[in-house]
């Protein structure tokens, strides 16, 4: 499915021209905040509380294998005791004496040890962990998609709001004007009070849904706000982004099972799981560590001081049946994890063709609520003339107008779910930070 570069100003600006007169002009008061969406979704990257604890995972996993490298490496100690005994043993005399226990006795040693060969267990676990980083890595780009997805729909939810508020204006409006017609024509005596009575409680109609579009844009605002780590009023402007154009339907799957992170994280833990088997394989091999020491102390007997290397190695005969259990677990989560990969490449190929049918429908919706628009439009023009020539009665002009304002409705949330099943699209594929970031960064330049 090719729909070519679609841009925001044309789904919400141009379609709201429609319905509002214009957006909101950035306030300068003071806690006022006017932003663009492009500046949105910049400080949703840099200031997102989600992301930083994503990224402080990954300094996490990094210490981690940092500290299973060095299990690895040569491990240097130096130890060393003092002793005070009840009595002092000698044997010799004069010049040639030896002592044997020392009354005050004391001892140091330096002590190097190295791991030589555990049948690559080390290692394995070492790969384990490198790969559970690019796990947490891919956790925060999954992080990062939610939450850009999360905050432009909070945006595009206050421009939503503002416009609707617009829409709701202009309804209270054409009620004003019904009443207005209204009043003139009981006073003239040519309808009843009902009319006047049925035109005051539509305008009531009309300023109580301007309170709840004015209720829906402030909790957009404010979910806003916790996605952007701040406070204060926030203020729209006409949004400008231009999103990469869309390939066919094939390509967006074939994306989806490279690049989105369930499933390369879901083929990290099976490289994981193979790592596993192999390393708990290895425990029937044998373990060999070398050490060399220095020691000094006290007592002279045999020698006061001296050096010693050693060789030291362990070949498992007989646990009971450990080793075959741990390999018999290990296998169990390997093909765990198999089952994993496959549930999750299936997840999200159904995701993007869900994504998908979502953005078709919303085309097909947008189309039909501009086309409604203008046929109301046109129905109310002629109704209400009809009215004020007395060629059609108030419940004529009533219905004509709820047309008009439901048609005006239409249009303004079936252009917000035209965006949102588009930017769904891109978060399914796993590229939403890409479609995102690279437009403001070409944008910028």
């Amino acid at each position: 499915m090719k729909s070519g570069l679609v841009t925001l100003t044309f789904l919400v600006a141009a379609s709201f021209s429609s319905v509002a007169s214009g957006q909101p002009a950035p306030a300068t008061a003071s806690g006022t905040i006017s932003l663009t969406l492009r500046q949105a979704v910049q400080r949703a990257l840099e200031s997102n509380l989600s992301t930083a604890r994503a990224r402080a995972d990954i300094e996490v996993a990094e210490s981690s294998r940092r500290l299973l490298r060095s299990s690895v490496l040569p491990q240097i100690d130096l130890g060393g005791n003092l002793t005070r005994n009840s009595k002092e043993v000698q044997f010799g005399s004069d010049q040639d004496t030896t002592t044997l226990l020392p009354l005050n006795d004391w001892q140091y040693r330096v002590t190097l040890s190295q791991p030589i060969y555990a049948g690559a267990r080390e290692l394995k676990t070492l790969r384990q962990s490198s790969i559970q980083i690019e796990n947490t890595r891919e956790l925060l780009r999954f992080t990062e998609d939610s939450v850009l997805l999360g905050v432009t729909s909070d945006y595009l939810g206050v421009v939503t709001g503002d416009a609707l508020i617009d829409v709701e204006k202009k309804n209270i409006y054409l009620a004003d004007r019904r009443l207005k017609q209204a009043r003139d024509f009981y006073q003239a005596g040519e309808v009843t009070r009902v009319d006047v009575l049925r035109a005051e409680a539509d305008v009531k109609g009309a300023q109580r849904r301007l309170a709840a579009a004015t209720q829906l844009r402030e909790s957009a605002a404010g979910r806003m706000r916790i996605g952007l780590a701040l406070d204060g009023t926030v203020v729209t402007e006409d949004p400008s982004l231009t999103l990469p154009a869309m390939g066919e339907e094939a390509d967006l799957l074939q994306l989806a099972e490279v690049r989105s992170p369930q499933v390369v994280q879901a083929q990290n833990n099976l490289r994981i799981a193979n790592l596993e088997v192999s390393k708990q394989r290895a425990a029937y091999l044998p373990v060999l560590t070398a050490d060399a020491a220095y020691v000094t102390q006290k007592t002279d007997f045999p020698t006061n001081e001296y050096g010693q290397v050693s060789l030291r190695f362990s070949v498992p005969i007989f646990h009971s049946g450990e080793f075959g259990a741990r390999i018999a677990s290990a296998r169990s989560r390997q093909s765990q994890a198999e089952l994993a990969v496959q549930e999750a490449r299936q997840s999200v190929r159904e995701n993007v063709r869900q994504a998908l049918l979502d953005l078709r429908t919303a085309d097909t919706s947008l189309s039909l609520a501009r086309e409604q628009l203008a046929a109301s439009e046109a129905e109310y023009e002629q109704t209400f003339e009809l009215y004020r020539a007395q060629e059609a009665t108030a419940l004529d002009t009533e219905s004509a107008e709820s047309s008009l304002a439901e048609a005006r409705r239409a249009v303004v949330q079936s252009t917000l779910d035209r965006w949102l099943a588009e930017l769904r699209v891109w978060f399914a594929t796993g590229e939403l930070k890409k479609a995102l970031v690279t437009e403001v960064v070409s944008n910028e330049s």
